[in-house]
């Protein structure tokens, strides 16, 4: 259910050891400027997102030069590239720079589609100290078969998450099973947030340090920081349909009406 990146070049599994999810991998490319990484990928769908500096990237017939355009995923909108199964893909580094590989199981064929930062859609989701930013990188926008994936940046001490919300069940339009993963960072990164993962059978809590793995294959799942910091998270939502109807924890959705 956790697991946590120590930096290192080359590409790193964040998700090898997390047992509990079946759909989702991730994968972290660190690489030098002019460091290079090669892949063919097989029965997945992948999106590439430059966390920080500048890239290129080949993929058949397909050539993307200097994509990236921040230092860090606290410096705005992500740069992404979304590839479909049984492709192949080379990264140049332009800078020193940092990939995530995003994969989820899929079949279906298609080509490659870049999303540049004017195409990923912020949400300003919540309020007063539940406020947070929501970044759709890839959603019902793009044709992916499964595959869904974003950000999100809590301001210092706020919560996302927020009220708690799970997907864990087939039960539409209420609620649509999804399985998902979170990778985090931390501004500065010394800091620290939370991260509450319950159902009615399990309540565990999980405190969350920079490049720290969280799988969620079911329950309510919160996210707090530490006054002082902010918290970004990417996230990957994988399931056999691609909708997206979470379900709040009625306990606390009246948070939603207050005010």
């Amino acid at each position: 259910m956790y697991s946590h990146y120590q930096e290192k070049e080359g590409c790193t599994s964040l998700s090898k050891e997390l047992k509990s999810l079946k759909l989702i991998e991730l994968g972290l490319v660190c690489l030098k400027k002019n460091g290079t990484f090669a892949e063919k990928i097989k029965g997945q769908e992948t999106v590439l997102v430059i966390l920080g500096g500048q890239c290129r990237i080949k993929t058949g017939n397909y050539s993307f030069p200097l994509l990236g355009k921040r230092k860090d995923p606290f410096a705005g909108k992500a740069t992404a590239l979304y590839l479909p199964p049984y492709t192949s893909y080379d990264i140049i580094g332009e800078s020193d720079c940092e990939i995530a590989v995003c994969k989820v199981r899929a079949r279906r064929k298609g080509k490659p589609i870049l999303i540049s930062p004017d195409k990923v859609r912020l949400r300003k989701a919540g309020k007063d100290n539940f406020k947070r930013d929501v970044y759709d990188i890839v959603d019902e926008r793009i044709k992916a078969e499964h595959i869904v994936v974003g950000e999100t940046i809590n301001e210092k001490g706020n919560w996302s998450s927020y009220p708690p919300h799970k997907h864990d069940r087939d039960n539409l339009p209420l609620e649509s099973k999804q399985e998902e993963l979170y990778f985090f960072k931390l501004e500065p990164p010394d800091g620290f947030g939370v991260i509450r993962l319950y159902n009615k059978k399990s309540d565990k809590i999980f405190t969350i340090k920079n490049n720290d793995v969280i799988a969620i294959p079911r329950g309510y799942h919160p996210v707090g920081v530490i006054p002082g910091y902010r918290i970004y998270y990417l996230w990957i939502l994988a399931g056999k349909k691609r909708i997206l109807k979470p379900s709040d924890d009625p306990k606390y959705s009246w948070v939603k009406e207050e005010g």
